[in-house]
């Protein structure tokens, strides 16, 4: 009986902490992506820029994320995994993640014009043999960042 209320415990400690936690993220996403609206574009296929005008600066840009997933979480998708269906809860981890690698990214391209030809990529960091280990998603957002004169 012991075993079962420190569980519940653990699951109520993880799931408070790691909801109020991805709340904040998501809170200083939003306020970044505000803050970068109509200053550099991206595009994600192939563009054509503007050849009248005189290029400054081609250069590569990234943003990297390693992003892990909470206990509660786990816990979550695991009972998911015995029935089937839509993991919302890993969904969450990945949207956060694409979405902090795509801002860093534009962080780092202020002043450009645009980027284009953007990418983002991802791999999951588990071991799949260590069954203790909590799952990772590393995600990686880069593309080319073009400035005019």
């Amino acid at each position: 009986m012991g075993d079962l209320i420190t569980l519940a415990v653990i699951l109520l400690v993880t799931y408070m902490t790691g909801s109020l936690i991805e709340k904040a993220h998501y809170r200083k996403i939003k306020k970044r992506e505000k803050a970068l609206i109509g200053k550099t574009m991206v595009s994600y296929g192939i563009k054509t820029w503007d050849n009248t005008k005189k290029v400054k600066k081609i250069e590569l840009v990234s943003g990297e994320v390693v992003i892990s997933v909470d206990y509660f979480k786990t816990f979550a998708a695991g009972l998911k995994n015995l029935f089937g269906g839509k993991l919302n809860s890993i969904e969450s981890i990945l949207d956060r993640g694409r979405r902090e690698a795509i801002l860093r990214m534009r962080e780092k391209a202020v002043g450009a014009n645009f980027i284009v030809n953007t990418k983002v990529e991802q791999i999951m960091m588990n071991d799949p043999s260590n069954k203790n280990e909590y799952p990772k998603c590393a995600l990686i957002a880069y593309g080319t960042a073009i400035t005019y004169e």
